[in-house]
């Protein structure tokens, strides 16, 4: 399913060259044709009336950096001599309506490829597709297996847009949705529709997700729970319960709830704030359950010479708990421009477990659709957030101490902050290549190494 390295970095080449060509060549789009989608496109149609579901995408990504300054690099650094790697994934969706309120989905994954310094010494790391362990190779497995049953709970209706993980074309206003299985929580929670697709828009770890949130799930982003949600005109709220990883950063899950969980709360709203412009705003919580141990508590064991080291894996201990909360705006300006931001908070005691080792985080960004410039099914977008972690993970790290993502050997703190741009260039039906830039000043919260310059290239085919 996965096309070689050799291959895939061919590929991205001639997409720099056609994303450079692409405005000059491309048939001009017209800006006033209104019956165009917004969404992209395909490039097989879709049946918006059949029981089935079949779709697939492909993204691959080339991305490297310079070399930069460091005083010292560890074992978790970004290294600091030139990169060029590349990523690939591939997922197959397929899905059958059995009712008028009841679906059942079914997605095949490949994952192929590396991220620079095989994804460690970031917490805001550049390229989203990456595994956080290369080492599971390329072998498709089960992204989702995941059952929905919606409830209605008013007589009156309204259209909906199918996805790949939503087929049902008409929804009850006011509804109770039920789903379960395998899924992703980005699947569900924590959506914003500047800042969450990094096929199509932003590529870092901390702007399509908020750093803060260390949502449950294994090496691959996935996870096994229950959600419930309840819609109105208006306003929703979704509660899951889901399955965390045994340990940090870890391939398999924890099957007994008992001794492993997290719970999962948002509460989404659609103000009216600027006449016929869109708004949202979301509130979300987490608890994680987990045998996870303590940044303090290591630093201790380490002092009194009982480790050599701070070790946060001597630490850990069943039923632990880390919780935190986010915040996700976004607002529409115009037809054509939009803005967003995040901000998140975890206690940041107890050590980074899932996602990435962030404690605290804030971030801004907007995008412009290119039909100024008759390119509408264009984008560009800039996005700028700033990461950091709580004093005991700072001298966790300082000491020597190791994370699943981050260890200089040593620490000289400062906020990592990273700067994003991109550009996304419709090419033909569902293709589409883009051109991204990352600067970060502080890689892994260090202010003796870097700051890193990361461009990429990207091609993204939807079918």
């Amino acid at each position: 399913m996965i096309a070689s390295p050799r291959v895939g970095r061919i590929v991205l080449h001639l997409c720099a060259v056609i994303l450079i060509a692409a405005p000059c060549c491309a048939a001009q789009q017209n800006s006033t044709d209104s019956s165009e989608p917004d969404s992209p496109a395909s490039v097989f149609p879709h049946s918006q009336t059949s029981r089935f579901w079949i779709s697939g995408q492909f993204n691959t990504i080339l991305q490297g950096h310079p070399g930069f300054d460091a005083k010292y690099s560890g074992t978790n650094s970004l290294r600091d001599h030139r990169e060029l790697e590349d990523s690939r994934v591939m997922t197959l969706y397929t899905g059958v309506q059995l009712s008028n309120t009841t679906e059942a989905f079914f997605d095949l994954e490949s994952a192929g490829g590396h991220g620079i310094s095989d994804a460690l010494g970031l917490a805001g790391f550049t390229n989203l597709d990456v595994v956080r362990s290369p080492d599971l190779g390329t072998v498709p497995y089960v992204a989702r297996l995941m059952f929905r049953q919606v409830i209605p709970l008013s007589a009156e209706t309204a259209e909906a847009q199918r996805t790949p993980l939503s087929l049902l074309t008409r929804l009850p206003v006011r509804r109770l949705e039920v789903r379960f299985g395998k899924f992703s929580i980005p699947d569900f929670f924590d959506i914003n529709e500047v800042g969450s697709d990094s096929h199509l828009q932003f590529m870092n770890w901390t702007i399509d997700n908020n750093g803060a949130y260390d949502y449950s799930a294994d090496t691959r982003g996935y996870t096994v729970g229950g959600m419930l949600e309840y819609d109105d005109r208006n306003w929703a709220l979704r509660f899951a319960e889901t399955m965390m990883p045994v340990v940090a950063n870890g391939p398999h899950l924890q099957w007994s709830l008992r001794k492993a969980r997290a719970e999962n709360i948002e509460f989404e709203l659609h103000p009216s704030i600027f006449k016929q412009r869109a708004s949202a705003v979301r509130v979300l919580s987490f608890i994680n359950h987990a045998d996870m141990g303590d940044y303090d508590t290591a630093i201790a064991l380490f002092r009194a010479g009982i480790t050599p080291t701070p070790d946060i894996i001597a630490t850990r201990q069943p039923g632990t708990v880390k919780y935190g909360f986010g915040l996700n705006l976004e607002q529409e300006l115009t037809a054509d421009a939009r803005a967003f931001a995040r901000t998140g908070w975890n206690e940041g005691q107890h050590e980074s477990f899932a996602y990435t080792e962030v404690d605290e985080t804030v971030q801004v960004g907007g995008d412009v659709r290119g039909r100024p410039w008759r390119r509408r099914m264009d984008r560009a977008g800039v996005a700028f957030v700033s990461n950091g972690i709580s004093r005991p993970h700072q001298q966790y790290l300082a000491l020597g101490g190791l994370g699943f993502l981050l260890g200089d050997g040593a620490l000289t703190y400062g906020r990592e902050t990273i700067l994003e741009t991109y550009y996304t260039a419709h090419i033909w039906r569902g293709i589409f290549t883009a051109a991204d830039l990352q600067y970060i000043a502080n890689p892994g919260y260090n202010r003796d190494r870097g700051p890193v310059i990361v461009p990429t290239v990207r091609l993204h085919v939807d079918f």
